[in-house]
Protein backbone atom coordinates (compact mmCIF):
# COMPACT_ATOMS: atom_id res chain seq x y z
CA UNK A 1 0.00 0.00 0.00
CA UNK A 2 3.05 2.29 0.80
CA UNK A 3 4.52 1.63 -2.45
CA UNK A 4 1.14 2.21 -4.78
CA UNK A 5 0.90 5.64 -2.98
CA UNK A 6 4.38 6.65 -3.04
CA UNK A 7 4.15 5.25 -6.92
CA UNK A 8 1.32 7.47 -7.35
CA UNK A 9 3.19 10.37 -5.73
CA UNK A 10 5.95 10.48 -8.23
CA UNK A 11 3.87 10.43 -10.94
CA UNK A 12 1.54 13.13 -9.68
CA UNK A 13 5.68 15.60 -9.42
CA UNK A 14 6.23 14.19 -12.91
CA UNK A 15 2.76 15.63 -14.16
CA UNK A 16 3.48 19.06 -11.95
CA UNK A 17 6.81 19.25 -13.43
CA UNK A 18 5.63 18.80 -17.26
CA UNK A 19 2.92 21.40 -16.62
CA UNK A 20 5.59 24.02 -15.03
CA UNK A 21 7.63 23.37 -18.01
CA UNK A 22 5.14 23.97 -20.52
CA UNK A 23 4.07 27.39 -17.91
CA UNK A 24 7.35 28.51 -18.38
CA UNK A 25 7.96 27.68 -22.18
CA UNK A 26 4.73 29.56 -22.83
CA UNK A 27 5.41 32.68 -20.84
CA UNK A 28 9.17 32.91 -22.49
CA UNK A 29 7.57 32.26 -25.56
CA UNK A 30 5.42 35.48 -24.85
CA UNK A 31 8.18 37.11 -23.27
CA UNK A 32 10.66 36.90 -26.74
CA UNK A 33 7.18 37.04 -29.02
CA UNK A 34 8.10 33.62 -30.54
CA UNK A 35 4.51 32.38 -30.06
CA UNK A 36 2.86 35.35 -32.14
CA UNK A 37 1.31 33.15 -34.57
CA UNK A 38 0.03 30.86 -32.20
CA UNK A 39 -1.71 33.43 -30.00
CA UNK A 40 -3.19 35.24 -33.00
CA UNK A 41 -5.39 32.02 -33.17
CA UNK A 42 -6.73 32.89 -29.92
CA UNK A 43 -10.43 34.52 -29.81
CA UNK A 44 -9.63 36.49 -26.80
CA UNK A 45 -7.14 38.46 -28.73
CA UNK A 46 -9.91 39.99 -31.06
CA UNK A 47 -8.82 42.19 -33.89
CA UNK A 48 -5.42 42.45 -32.34
CA UNK A 49 -4.75 39.19 -33.83
CA UNK A 50 -4.39 40.46 -37.39
CA UNK A 51 -1.70 42.97 -36.39
CA UNK A 52 0.68 39.94 -35.65
CA UNK A 53 -0.23 37.59 -37.80
CA UNK A 54 0.66 37.67 -41.85
CA UNK A 55 2.46 36.16 -44.65
CA UNK A 56 5.83 34.34 -44.03
CA UNK A 57 8.38 36.59 -44.71
CA UNK A 58 11.16 38.20 -42.13
CA UNK A 59 9.68 40.77 -39.92
CA UNK A 60 10.33 43.63 -37.03
CA UNK A 61 8.04 43.74 -33.77
CA UNK A 62 7.66 47.30 -32.55
CA UNK A 63 7.03 47.67 -28.84
CA UNK A 64 3.48 47.71 -29.20
CA UNK A 65 3.49 44.30 -30.50
CA UNK A 66 3.12 44.62 -34.26
CA UNK A 67 4.95 42.27 -36.51
CA UNK A 68 5.90 44.24 -39.96
CA UNK A 69 6.05 42.28 -42.98
CA UNK A 70 7.27 43.04 -46.24
CA UNK A 71 4.37 45.12 -48.20
CA UNK A 72 6.65 45.09 -51.52
CA UNK A 73 9.52 44.11 -53.44
CA UNK A 74 12.11 45.63 -55.74
CA UNK A 75 10.51 45.92 -59.51
CA UNK A 76 14.37 45.71 -60.88
CA UNK A 77 17.70 43.81 -59.36
CA UNK A 78 20.73 44.39 -60.44
CA UNK A 79 23.99 42.23 -60.04
CA UNK A 80 27.52 43.30 -60.71
CA UNK A 81 29.93 39.86 -59.46
CA UNK A 82 33.88 40.54 -59.01
CA UNK A 83 34.49 40.40 -62.27
CA UNK A 84 32.64 43.09 -63.46
CA UNK A 85 29.54 41.11 -64.76
CA UNK A 86 26.51 42.63 -64.90
CA UNK A 87 23.44 40.67 -64.25
CA UNK A 88 19.42 42.18 -64.72
CA UNK A 89 15.97 41.41 -63.97
CA UNK A 90 12.52 42.69 -64.31
CA UNK A 91 10.19 41.39 -66.33
CA UNK A 92 10.59 37.26 -64.85
CA UNK A 93 8.95 37.32 -61.28
CA UNK A 94 9.94 33.79 -60.56
CA UNK A 95 13.32 34.83 -61.39
CA UNK A 96 13.32 37.95 -59.59
CA UNK A 97 12.46 36.82 -56.36
CA UNK A 98 14.62 33.89 -56.39
CA UNK A 99 17.28 36.81 -56.84
CA UNK A 100 15.45 38.09 -54.19
CA UNK A 101 15.54 35.65 -51.59
CA UNK A 102 19.32 34.90 -52.38
CA UNK A 103 20.10 38.93 -51.87
CA UNK A 104 17.79 40.31 -49.50
CA UNK A 105 19.96 39.39 -46.52
CA UNK A 106 22.57 41.47 -48.06
CA UNK A 107 20.21 44.14 -47.54
CA UNK A 108 19.18 43.89 -44.47
CA UNK A 109 22.45 43.52 -42.90
CA UNK A 110 23.47 46.76 -44.56
CA UNK A 111 20.57 48.37 -43.49
CA UNK A 112 21.02 47.30 -40.16
CA UNK A 113 24.37 48.15 -39.68
CA UNK A 114 24.72 51.53 -41.46
CA UNK A 115 26.47 54.49 -40.23
CA UNK A 116 25.63 58.32 -40.32
CA UNK A 117 25.24 58.93 -44.19
CA UNK A 118 27.04 61.69 -45.93
CA UNK A 119 26.05 63.49 -49.23
CA UNK A 120 28.17 62.19 -52.37
CA UNK A 121 28.28 63.87 -55.94
CA UNK A 122 26.05 61.98 -58.53
CA UNK A 123 29.56 60.87 -60.06
CA UNK A 124 30.13 58.68 -57.35
CA UNK A 125 27.12 57.59 -57.36
CA UNK A 126 27.28 56.35 -60.71
CA UNK A 127 30.76 54.81 -59.83
CA UNK A 128 29.43 52.57 -56.81
CA UNK A 129 26.85 51.26 -59.58
CA UNK A 130 29.67 49.94 -61.85
CA UNK A 131 31.50 48.70 -58.63
CA UNK A 132 31.17 44.63 -57.45
CA UNK A 133 27.68 44.58 -55.29
CA UNK A 134 23.28 44.45 -55.50
CA UNK A 135 21.30 47.47 -56.61
CA UNK A 136 17.40 46.91 -55.95
CA UNK A 137 15.31 49.42 -57.20
CA UNK A 138 11.68 49.90 -56.05
CA UNK A 139 8.22 50.88 -58.36
CA UNK A 140 7.31 53.26 -55.97
CA UNK A 141 9.28 55.19 -52.94
CA UNK A 142 9.23 53.65 -49.72
CA UNK A 143 11.02 55.11 -46.68
CA UNK A 144 14.34 53.55 -45.36
CA UNK A 145 12.87 52.91 -42.20
CA UNK A 146 10.14 51.08 -43.22
CA UNK A 147 11.79 49.06 -45.58
CA UNK A 148 14.30 48.53 -42.37
CA UNK A 149 11.14 47.42 -40.57
CA UNK A 150 9.65 44.90 -43.52
CA UNK A 151 13.52 43.43 -43.24
CA UNK A 152 14.05 42.98 -39.78
CA UNK A 153 16.19 45.83 -38.63
CA UNK A 154 16.26 49.15 -37.09
CA UNK A 155 17.91 52.44 -38.88
CA UNK A 156 19.47 55.30 -37.52
CA UNK A 157 17.94 58.53 -36.96
CA UNK A 158 19.45 59.87 -39.57
CA UNK A 159 18.55 57.77 -42.13
CA UNK A 160 15.42 56.54 -41.42
CA UNK A 161 12.68 59.01 -43.14
CA UNK A 162 14.43 59.04 -46.43
CA UNK A 163 12.11 57.74 -49.29
CA UNK A 164 14.11 56.09 -51.58
CA UNK A 165 13.49 54.04 -55.31
CA UNK A 166 17.65 52.77 -55.74
CA UNK A 167 19.55 51.43 -53.15
CA UNK A 168 22.85 50.02 -53.73
CA UNK A 169 25.07 47.58 -51.56
CA UNK A 170 28.58 48.00 -52.74
CA UNK A 171 31.01 45.74 -51.47
CA UNK A 172 34.33 46.63 -50.13
CA UNK A 173 38.00 44.77 -49.42
CA UNK A 174 36.07 44.04 -45.74
CA UNK A 175 33.21 45.81 -45.60
CA UNK A 176 29.84 46.81 -47.85
CA UNK A 177 28.80 50.32 -48.22
CA UNK A 178 25.09 51.65 -49.06
CA UNK A 179 24.56 54.42 -51.15
CA UNK A 180 21.06 55.59 -52.28
CA UNK A 181 19.56 58.25 -54.08
CA UNK A 182 16.69 60.20 -51.61
CA UNK A 183 14.13 60.59 -53.55
CA UNK A 184 12.64 64.01 -52.84
CA UNK A 185 15.65 66.06 -53.35
CA UNK A 186 17.63 63.85 -55.68
CA UNK A 187 20.44 63.79 -53.49
CA UNK A 188 23.29 61.04 -53.04
CA UNK A 189 24.48 59.69 -50.01
CA UNK A 190 26.56 57.14 -49.09
CA UNK A 191 26.99 54.89 -45.56
CA UNK A 192 29.85 52.77 -44.40
CA UNK A 193 28.91 49.77 -42.87
CA UNK A 194 29.46 47.22 -40.39
CA UNK A 195 28.32 44.33 -43.08
CA UNK A 196 30.85 42.11 -43.71
CA UNK A 197 31.48 41.63 -47.76
CA UNK A 198 32.19 38.03 -47.85
CA UNK A 199 29.01 36.98 -49.69
CA UNK A 200 29.78 38.63 -52.47
CA UNK A 201 31.43 35.20 -53.78
CA UNK A 202 27.72 34.16 -53.45
CA UNK A 203 26.62 35.87 -56.53
CA UNK A 204 29.52 34.30 -58.81
CA UNK A 205 26.83 32.61 -60.08
CA UNK A 206 25.29 35.30 -61.72
CA UNK A 207 26.56 36.24 -65.16
CA UNK A 208 26.85 38.90 -67.83
CA UNK A 209 22.79 39.24 -69.32
CA UNK A 210 23.51 42.75 -71.43
CA UNK A 211 21.70 44.47 -68.52
CA UNK A 212 22.79 48.57 -69.22
CA UNK A 213 21.74 51.57 -67.17
CA UNK A 214 21.14 54.25 -68.98
CA UNK A 215 23.79 56.99 -68.50
CA UNK A 216 25.61 53.62 -70.07
CA UNK A 217 23.94 54.03 -73.73
CA UNK A 218 24.89 56.62 -76.42
CA UNK A 219 20.62 56.93 -76.09
CA UNK A 220 20.03 60.76 -77.09
CA UNK A 221 17.56 61.22 -74.20
CA UNK A 222 19.56 59.24 -70.98
CA UNK A 223 20.12 61.92 -69.26
CA UNK A 224 16.24 62.79 -68.52
CA UNK A 225 16.43 59.17 -66.96
CA UNK A 226 19.59 58.16 -66.39
CA UNK A 227 19.10 55.69 -64.43
CA UNK A 228 16.80 53.41 -66.52
CA UNK A 229 17.62 49.85 -66.35
CA UNK A 230 17.49 48.84 -69.92
CA UNK A 231 17.22 45.16 -71.01
CA UNK A 232 17.74 43.17 -74.62
CA UNK A 233 14.83 42.00 -75.60
CA UNK A 234 11.76 42.95 -76.39
CA UNK A 235 9.12 40.24 -75.79
CA UNK A 236 6.65 40.86 -72.75
CA UNK A 237 4.12 38.62 -71.70
CA UNK A 238 0.37 38.56 -72.27
CA UNK A 239 -1.89 38.47 -69.78
CA UNK A 240 -5.57 36.92 -68.95
CA UNK A 241 -7.92 39.07 -67.04
CA UNK A 242 -10.79 37.39 -65.40
CA UNK A 243 -13.39 37.72 -62.54
CA UNK A 244 -12.15 36.74 -58.90
CA UNK A 245 -15.57 34.91 -58.10
CA UNK A 246 -19.16 35.64 -57.81
CA UNK A 247 -20.56 39.03 -55.87
CA UNK A 248 -21.54 36.67 -52.90
CA UNK A 249 -18.17 35.23 -52.43
CA UNK A 250 -16.69 38.19 -52.75
CA UNK A 251 -18.94 39.63 -50.08
CA UNK A 252 -17.98 36.95 -48.27
CA UNK A 253 -14.23 36.56 -48.19
CA UNK A 254 -14.26 40.75 -47.26
CA UNK A 255 -16.76 40.47 -44.43
CA UNK A 256 -14.49 37.08 -43.12
CA UNK A 257 -11.52 38.98 -43.44
CA UNK A 258 -13.19 41.75 -41.30
CA UNK A 259 -14.44 39.69 -38.60
CA UNK A 260 -18.27 40.55 -39.33
CA UNK A 261 -18.93 37.23 -41.54
CA UNK A 262 -21.06 35.53 -38.44
CA UNK A 263 -22.99 39.16 -37.68
CA UNK A 264 -26.32 40.22 -38.29
CA UNK A 265 -27.04 41.53 -41.41
CA UNK A 266 -29.77 43.11 -43.88
CA UNK A 267 -29.13 41.93 -47.44
CA UNK A 268 -30.19 44.06 -50.19
CA UNK A 269 -30.10 44.70 -53.94
CA UNK A 270 -29.72 48.48 -55.36
CA UNK A 271 -29.27 48.01 -58.95
CA UNK A 272 -29.04 44.88 -61.33
CA UNK A 273 -25.38 43.12 -60.30
CA UNK A 274 -25.10 45.01 -57.34
CA UNK A 275 -25.49 43.16 -53.57
CA UNK A 276 -25.18 44.53 -50.22
CA UNK A 277 -25.15 44.29 -47.13
CA UNK A 278 -25.87 46.29 -43.80
CA UNK A 279 -24.68 45.65 -40.46
CA UNK A 280 -24.98 47.06 -36.98
CA UNK A 281 -21.40 48.54 -37.42
CA UNK A 282 -20.99 48.45 -40.73
CA UNK A 283 -22.18 48.38 -44.52
CA UNK A 284 -20.77 46.79 -47.57
CA UNK A 285 -21.94 46.22 -51.32
CA UNK A 286 -20.08 44.49 -54.33
CA UNK A 287 -20.59 45.49 -58.09
CA UNK A 288 -20.14 44.03 -61.22
CA UNK A 289 -17.25 44.96 -61.90
CA UNK A 290 -15.52 42.93 -58.70
CA UNK A 291 -15.59 46.15 -56.25
CA UNK A 292 -16.09 45.44 -52.90
CA UNK A 293 -16.93 49.02 -51.08
CA UNK A 294 -16.56 47.84 -46.70
CA UNK A 295 -17.39 51.34 -44.50
CA UNK A 296 -17.05 50.70 -40.76
CA UNK A 297 -19.93 52.53 -39.64
CA UNK A 298 -19.23 52.39 -35.74
CA UNK A 299 -18.03 55.73 -34.24
CA UNK A 300 -16.62 54.55 -31.26
CA UNK A 301 -13.24 52.92 -30.74
CA UNK A 302 -13.15 49.78 -30.16
CA UNK A 303 -10.59 48.74 -26.74
CA UNK A 304 -9.14 45.68 -28.63
CA UNK A 305 -8.17 47.66 -31.39
CA UNK A 306 -6.33 50.77 -30.48
CA UNK A 307 -5.86 53.28 -33.51
CA UNK A 308 -2.46 53.32 -35.61
CA UNK A 309 -0.99 56.53 -36.43
CA UNK A 310 2.74 55.85 -37.64
CA UNK A 311 2.92 55.14 -41.17
CA UNK A 312 4.69 51.86 -40.73
CA UNK A 313 1.46 50.57 -38.72
CA UNK A 314 -0.69 52.02 -40.98
CA UNK A 315 0.74 50.01 -43.95
CA UNK A 316 1.05 47.08 -42.18
CA UNK A 317 -2.60 46.97 -40.74
CA UNK A 318 -3.79 47.42 -44.75
CA UNK A 319 -1.06 44.91 -45.87
CA UNK A 320 -3.11 42.21 -43.74
CA UNK A 321 -6.78 43.55 -44.78
CA UNK A 322 -5.34 43.32 -48.33
CA UNK A 323 -3.36 39.85 -47.61
CA UNK A 324 -6.54 38.21 -46.31
CA UNK A 325 -8.67 39.29 -49.28
CA UNK A 326 -7.74 40.28 -52.81
CA UNK A 327 -4.53 38.65 -51.92
CA UNK A 328 -6.71 35.05 -51.12
CA UNK A 329 -7.62 34.85 -55.28
CA UNK A 330 -5.28 32.33 -57.39
CA UNK A 331 -3.46 34.82 -59.69
CA UNK A 332 -0.11 35.17 -61.25
CA UNK A 333 -0.33 38.62 -60.27
CA UNK A 334 1.42 40.40 -56.36
CA UNK A 335 -0.38 42.83 -54.92
CA UNK A 336 2.10 45.48 -53.52
CA UNK A 337 2.04 48.67 -51.48
CA UNK A 338 2.15 51.62 -53.38
CA UNK A 339 1.61 55.09 -51.97
CA UNK A 340 0.11 56.59 -48.38
CA UNK A 341 -1.74 59.95 -48.71
CA UNK A 342 -3.22 62.53 -46.03
CA UNK A 343 -6.04 63.84 -46.09
CA UNK A 344 -8.63 66.16 -44.98
CA UNK A 345 -10.51 65.46 -41.30
CA UNK A 346 -7.62 63.34 -39.77
CA UNK A 347 -7.65 60.99 -42.71
CA UNK A 348 -4.93 58.86 -44.40
CA UNK A 349 -5.41 56.45 -47.34
CA UNK A 350 -2.90 53.55 -47.82
CA UNK A 351 -2.70 52.11 -51.41
CA UNK A 352 -1.73 48.93 -52.76
CA UNK A 353 -1.59 48.12 -57.02
CA UNK A 354 -1.34 45.09 -58.97
CA UNK A 355 1.72 43.46 -60.71
CA UNK A 356 2.36 40.94 -63.02
CA UNK A 357 4.84 39.79 -65.60
CA UNK A 358 7.29 42.86 -64.41
CA UNK A 359 4.71 45.37 -64.88
CA UNK A 360 2.14 47.31 -63.34
CA UNK A 361 -1.79 46.72 -63.56
CA UNK A 362 -3.69 50.22 -64.46
CA UNK A 363 -7.38 48.95 -63.00
CA UNK A 364 -10.29 50.94 -64.64
CA UNK A 365 -10.16 54.62 -64.13
CA UNK A 366 -7.70 54.98 -61.09
CA UNK A 367 -5.23 52.43 -61.19
CA UNK A 368 -5.34 50.88 -58.01
CA UNK A 369 -5.82 47.47 -56.91
CA UNK A 370 -6.77 48.40 -53.09
CA UNK A 371 -7.29 51.31 -50.93
CA UNK A 372 -7.72 51.25 -46.86
CA UNK A 373 -8.87 54.70 -45.39
CA UNK A 374 -7.87 55.63 -41.50
CA UNK A 375 -9.59 58.11 -39.65
CA UNK A 376 -8.24 59.59 -36.91
CA UNK A 377 -5.97 56.47 -36.62
CA UNK A 378 -9.24 53.88 -37.58
CA UNK A 379 -9.76 51.78 -40.50
CA UNK A 380 -13.05 53.73 -41.82
CA UNK A 381 -13.41 52.69 -45.23
CA UNK A 382 -11.83 50.02 -47.85
CA UNK A 383 -12.20 49.74 -51.61
CA UNK A 384 -11.08 46.53 -52.75
CA UNK A 385 -11.02 45.44 -56.61
CA UNK A 386 -10.76 41.42 -57.23
CA UNK A 387 -9.34 40.20 -60.06
CA UNK A 388 -7.08 36.91 -61.40
CA UNK A 389 -4.26 37.92 -63.40
CA UNK A 390 -2.66 35.00 -65.52
CA UNK A 391 -0.18 34.89 -67.99
CA UNK A 392 -1.21 33.35 -71.05
CA UNK A 393 2.29 31.60 -72.32
CA UNK A 394 1.68 34.15 -75.80
CA UNK A 395 4.22 37.18 -76.14
CA UNK A 396 3.84 40.34 -77.94
CA UNK A 397 6.89 42.33 -79.50
CA UNK A 398 7.29 46.54 -78.43
CA UNK A 399 9.62 48.35 -79.19
CA UNK A 400 13.05 47.20 -77.68
CA UNK A 401 13.89 50.00 -73.90
CA UNK A 402 16.25 51.69 -75.69
CA UNK A 403 13.47 53.03 -78.67
CA UNK A 404 11.14 53.20 -75.32
CA UNK A 405 12.71 55.98 -73.63
CA UNK A 406 13.51 58.08 -76.83
CA UNK A 407 10.22 57.85 -77.28
CA UNK A 408 8.96 58.84 -73.65
CA UNK A 409 11.73 61.32 -73.29
CA UNK A 410 11.55 60.13 -69.76
CA UNK A 411 11.77 57.39 -67.18
CA UNK A 412 9.35 54.29 -68.27
CA UNK A 413 7.04 51.49 -67.32
CA UNK A 414 5.73 48.28 -68.78
CA UNK A 415 1.74 48.74 -68.07
CA UNK A 416 -1.12 46.41 -68.37
CA UNK A 417 -4.89 48.08 -68.40
CA UNK A 418 -7.33 46.56 -67.42
CA UNK A 419 -10.83 48.09 -68.42
CA UNK A 420 -12.52 44.94 -67.68
CA UNK A 421 -11.74 42.72 -70.61
CA UNK A 422 -9.98 38.76 -70.62
CA UNK A 423 -7.13 39.75 -72.50
CA UNK A 424 -4.36 42.11 -71.75
CA UNK A 425 -1.39 43.46 -73.72
CA UNK A 426 1.72 44.94 -72.55
CA UNK A 427 2.67 48.54 -73.63
CA UNK A 428 5.55 51.25 -72.55
CA UNK A 429 4.19 54.09 -70.34
CA UNK A 430 5.84 57.44 -69.38
CA UNK A 431 6.76 56.86 -65.30
CA UNK A 432 4.52 58.78 -63.03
Amino acid sequence: MEGTKNRRFIEWLKSALIVLLVVSALFLGWRTELFNDFFSVIPLFGNVAKLVKGSSGTGLSNPGGVTFKEAARPSAIVITNEQGERYGVRYDTDVRNAVYERTVSILGETLGSASEPGEISEMEWRTALSGSGVYFEYYRPVKLSILGGWLGVRLPEAVGDVPIRRICVVFGEDRSSMYYQDFDSGQFFVAITASSAGKMQELDIYSANGAVFAFETTTGVAENAPYVLILPGNDYSDIHADSAGSIEALLDITLDAMGRSNEISTQYYPTDGILGRVGAQYNIRVDAFDRVFFKNTDSSTPSETPPVFSEAEMIESSRLIVADTIGKIESDAEVFYETLEYGYGGTCSVYFGYYVAGGCVHLYEDGYAARVIFTNGIVSDIELRFRSYTQTGEYSKLPPERLALAAAGGEFVLCYYDTGGERLQPSWVRYN
